[in-house]
């Protein structure tokens, strides 16, 4: 019989289904999207420019809720914050899959954003409140399951409910998901002794929130687009987003009641893992995407193939996330998380060695070895970075422990789409001032094609120097792929320099009353 007394009571199967469901609907949702854009975009009839507002919107008020969850959990508990959250989430989603523009869709889009980001660090303190301290490896697992999980998830369910029904059905699908998880939150968890936090609301620092990470977020996803500082919109928006997060840093330091407690940053241990998951975010999303663009632009694979790679690849989590649980404080965590950064530092490199000649093994391949280390890196990195944090500080704690997984994500593919532009710029220049069309060797190739896929136009020879021009500029694409694989496994590598910021994690005492 269980001796421990947790926080968070109830019957531990449906409350750990409800939490593990409404986390994977959350972040399945995030690159379950990405796949329908383009059916979107033609629904509507939306400029190529203005698509992207369907994620950026959606982005925008995840990352400005993550970090003011643990006020919201001690203002009003996490029964009722998690209940509202996913029924605004799948209100929002039944919005969503009945929008008729772009705008009506971008404004739901922010509604549920509102909800998702809210249930993401909720379930966890869930999970990790119910589970007793020997039992929060398995927690961590549980949660993992389905913050890894779900972005893997998206693209392969996103291209099989398109390709057998309609962009609608993307968002229509979590309504059913979101009740359920509703249901068993209401029916089945229990906080007694919960006492609601009297202190006052800093509308001061929700604001400057709010104002800073939007315009953040707003920064990082069209300052590629825009040429970055060469923009006088994006030079306008990064000169707001830091003085608002600057102002927002200096007053929660200053005022005794913050809506978000910085605090907690002052535990070394707790820094470092929050570090560390910044740069697992970096890996994990930004190595997504640009496996995702290689394997559409250079593979020419389907939304659908893609997502059975990743899939496919990344089914062996299911075994990888509960064993790392099990060995959470038994084995030096440590030791789990450098296994972890040199595993999928290992699958970054495997991806920079894949070349237009490529198959399907080596893609999928690549996806197994990442999907071998990712729990390793993932799991203890929850566990032991809330070691050295005060009961009341966790709650706070977490949710920015999750913002800094996705801040890393949003910035991670920000790099990556503009490294990709300019490496690929710049091997096209230096690759085309190299061939000498004069040589013998070039005028072999050119004649080959000019008598190949030429012979039926009218200017063989024009097309040869067309057809030239565009493996000049594949090879390019794929050098410039593999650079950025290459730059991502360099910096997260440097995440090693951390593990000894860390603690161990064996018989460290877990107090999950910090929730409240």
């Amino acid at each position: 019989m269980e001796q421990e007394q947790t926080p968070i009571q109830g019957p531990k199967l449906p409350i750990t289904i409800a939490a593990m469901t409404a986390a994977l609907l959350a972040l399945l949702d995030i690159s379950i999207v990405n796949v329908a854009l383009t059916d979107i975009r033609a629904s509507f009839g939306t400029p190529l420019d203005q698509i992207a507002w369907v994620s950026t919107g959606y982005a925008m008020a995840n990352v400005t809720i993550i970090p003011m969850s643990g006020w919201f959990q001690r203002r009003f508990g996490f029964k009722r914050y998690f209940a509202v959250s996913i029924l605004l989430f799948t209100f929002a989603s039944v919005l969503c899959g009945t929008a008729w523009s772009l705008p009506s869709l971008v404004a739901f889009r922010i509604l549920q954003g509102i909800g998702g980001g809210a249930i993401i660090p909720t379930a966890q303190g869930i999970l990790l409140g119910r589970y007793t301290t020997a039992e929060r490896g398995l927690a961590g697992a549980l949660f993992g399951l389905g913050a890894i999980t779900g972005p893997l998830l998206g693209p392969a369910l996103g291209g099989l409910l398109i390709e057998h029904g309609s962009w609608h059905l993307v968002f229509l699908v979590n309504v059913p998901v979101g009740l359920l998880a509703a249901g068993l939150t209401l029916r089945y968890v229990e906080e007694p002794g919960f006492e609601a936090s009297k202190e006052p609301v800093d509308r001061f620092g929700i604001a400057l929130l709010a104002i800073g990470m939007v315009t953040l977020q707003f920064v990082l996803e069209e300052g590629n687009r825009e040429g970055w500082l060469e923009s006088t919109k994006i030079g306008v928006a990064a000169l707001v987003a830091t003085a608002a997060l600057v102002t927002f840093v200096v007053h929660e330091l200053e005022t005794p009641f913050p809506v978000v407690d910085l605090r907690v940053f002052r535990h070394v241990g707790y820094a470092a893992a929050t570090g560390l998951n910044f740069l697992v975010g970096t890996a994990l999303f930004a190595g997504s995407f640009l496996f995702s663009l290689f394997a559409g632009t250079i593979m020419r694979y389907s939304a659908l193939h893609i997502g059975m790679l990743f899939l496919v690849g990344s089914a062996i989590q299911l075994v990888v996330l509960p064993l790392a649980g099990k060995l959470v404080g038994k084995v030096d965590a440590r030791i789990l998380v450098g296994m972890g950064v040199v595993g999928v530092a290992a699958s970054l490199l495997l991806n920079g060695q894949l070349t237009a000649a490529s198959d399907s093994d080596a893609l999928t391949f690549s996806i197994f070895v990442r999907g071998c280390f990712l729990g390793f890196a993932f799991v203890p990195l929850q566990v032991v970075a809330m070691t050295d944090v005060a009961p009341r500080e966790r709650g706070n704690a977490g949710g920015l422990f999750n913002l800094t997984r996705e801040l890393g994500g949003t910035i991670g593919t920000a790099w990556m789409s503009t490294a990709l532009a300019n490496h690929t710029a710049l091997y096209e220049s230096t690759m085309s001032a190299r061939v000498d069309f004069a040589s013998e060797a070039a005028r072999t190739q050119l004649g080959m094609l000019a008598a190949g896929p030429g012979a039926a136009t009218r200017d063989g020879l024009a097309v040869a120097y067309r057809l030239m021009d565009s493996r000049i500029a594949r090879e390019a694409l794929v050098r410039s792929f593999a650079d950025g694989f290459t730059e991502l496994a360099i910096v997260f590598l440097l995440a090693l320099s951390l593990l000894f910021l860390l603690d161990s994690g064996r018989g460290a005492v877990v107090d999950h009353t910090a929730a409240h």
